[in-house]
C-alpha cells in the first residue's frame, strides 16, 4: 500500500488548481488577489501562475503575517510593493482591516485563495467577510479558490455570541466549524450576514477529489506559530493560553506545541522563550525558565478545555494571577462562559456541554452549505 501522504498527493486537486474553470472568469478582467504563502499552484505562487497566464492582476491584499507569511502575529503591516513583480500590495491587516475605496476602484474581481485551519479565531476568515463585504458594495466578482481544513472532522466550542463579536471572531459559528473557507463563503453570503441589499456575485472553485473524512496534511505552514501538523491540531485547545499568564511556546522551535510557567510549575518539561523575528519578536516569559507540558507526542485533536482548566487550578493553588485579559479571552470564546465556568470550579466536561445543543443546531444549519462528503 502507498504512504497515506502519496495517495493524497496523487487524489487531492485544490481550488487554485482547477485553472480550467477559473481562468475563464478572468479574461480581460482586472484582478486583485487575497492570498499569502501558502497560495500555491503546484511549485508556483498563484500571482505567478496568474501572471504567466497573462492574466491582469492589479494588486495583492495581504492578511495577517503578510503576503509572504513573515510577520509577526499582531504585527502592524505597511502597504508595500511586491519586490518579484512590482505589484502594489494593500494590507489589510494593522490599522485599516478593509480596503479601501481607491484599493478597489480599478478592479472587476477578487480572488480569496488562503489556506485556513478550521478554527473561529483564526483571523484569515475574518479578512474573507470584509473583502466579500467590500465586493458586495462596490459590485465586484469575488471567487474562492477552495481549500481543505485540517481541521474539518471537528465540530465543537461554543457558538458565537455577537455581544463579543471581533476580528477574532465575527460569525455565529462553533470554535472549530468543520468547514472549508469556500463552504464558510457560501454561508456567509447564505445566511445574510454580509450587509446590504444586493447579492453577491460569488464563485467558489472547490477541491476536487477531497473528502472530508480523510486527513489532509497541510504542504505549506499557514502562519508563523503554526509551523506543523501538530500545532494545528492543538491550537485550537491551546489558543485560549494567550490570555492568560501561561506561554504556548511562542519563541521557541514548538510553537502551540507546549505550554508552560515560570513560577507555577505546570509540568516538568522545562523551555525559555527567546525573540524570533517574524515570529515572536517579544515572546510572553522571554528569557525565563519555563515549566510545563510537552504535548509534540500528544495525540489530541478537536477542542479540549481540561489543560487550560487543570491550569486555572494550578494558579488558584499558588495564589497567582491566570486570566491575565479577561476580554480578549471572551473575545476569544466567543462568550464568557468558559470564563465563568472555570472561575465558577466547572470541570471541562461541565462546560462543554454547555454548548452541545447549539453545535447540534450549527450542524444542521450549514449542511445548504457543505460541498464535499461528511
Amino acid at each position: 500500500m502507498l504512504p497515506f501522504i502519496a495517495l493524497q498527493s496523487i487524489a487531492i486537486e485544490v481550488g487554485a488548481q482547477q485553472s480550467k474553470i477559473y481562468l475563464p472568469l478572468l479574461q480581460d478582467k482586472r484582478v486583485g488577489l487575497i492570498v499569502n504563502q501558502s497560495s500555491r499552484v503546484a511549485d508556483k505562487h498563484l500571482v505567478d501562475f496568474l501572471l504567466a497566464e497573462n492574466i491582469n492582476v492589479v494588486r495583492i491584499f495581504s492578511p495577517e503575517h503578510g503576503f509572504r507569511g513573515d510577520q509577526d502575529a499582531g504585527a502592524h503591516i505597511n502597504n508595500s510593493i511586491d519586490a518579484k513583480t512590482g505589484l502594489p500590495i494593500a494590507s489589510l491587516y494593522g490599522k485599516q482591516k478593509r480596503p479601501s475605496r481607491d484599493a478597489l476602484v480599478d478592479l472587476d474581481v477578487l480572488i480569496f485563495d488562503i489556506q485556513d485551519v478550521g478554527v473561529r479565531f483564526y483571523t484569515y476568515i475574518s479578512t474573507m467577510h470584509y473583502m466579500m463585504q467590500a465586493a458586495k458594495e462596490h459590485q465586484k466578482a469575488f471567487i474562492v479558490l477552495d481549500r481543505p481544513n485540517p481541521n474539518i472532522q471537528h465540530v465543537d466550542g461554543p457558538v458565537l455570541d455577537k455581544a463579543y463579536s471581533s476580528f477574532v471572531g465575527m460569525h455565529p459559528i462553533p470554535i472549530l466549524h468543520g468547514m472549508t473557507v469556500g463552504e464558510l463563503a457560501l454561508m456567509i453570503e447564505g445566511e445574510g450576514w454580509l450587509s446590504g441589499a444586493n447579492d453577491l456575485n460569488l464563485e467558489v472553485v472547490p477541491v476536487a477529489n477531497y473528502d472530508a473524512l480523510d486527513e489532509y496534511i497541510l504542504p505549506v505552514a499557514p502562519s508563523p506559530n503554526l509551523p506543523n501538523q501538530q500545532a494545528i491540531y492543538l491550537y485550537p485547545s491551546l489558543c485560549f493560553f494567550e490570555a492568560t499568564a501561561v506561554s504556548v511556546g511562542r519563541g521557541t522551535d514548538f510553537p502551540f506545541q507546549v505550554y508552560g510557567h515560570n513560577q507555577v510549575k505546570l509540568g516538568v518539561f522545562s523551555f525559555s522563550p527567546r525573540s524570533i523575528v517574524g515570529a515572536a519578536r517579544f515572546p510572553k516569559l522571554e528569557g525565563e525558565q519555563v515549566w510545563g507540558r510537552d504535548l509534540r507526542q500528544s495525540e489530541l485533536k478537536g477542542f479540549d478545555l481540561r489543560w487550560f482548566v487543570a491550569a486555572y487550578s494550578a494558579f488558584e493553588q499558588h495564589n497567582q494571577r491566570f486570566i491575565t485579559s479577561p476580554k480578549f479571552l471572551d473575545k476569544l470564546a466567543g462568550t464568557n462562559l468558559i470564563r465563568l465556568g472555570v472561575e465558577q470550579g466547572l470541570k471541562s466536561h461541565q462546560i462543554e456541554a454547555i454548548w452541545r445543543q447549539e453545535v447540534a443546531e450549527f450542524k444542521q444549519q450549514r449542511v445548504p452549505y457543505l460541498l464535499y462528503k461528511r
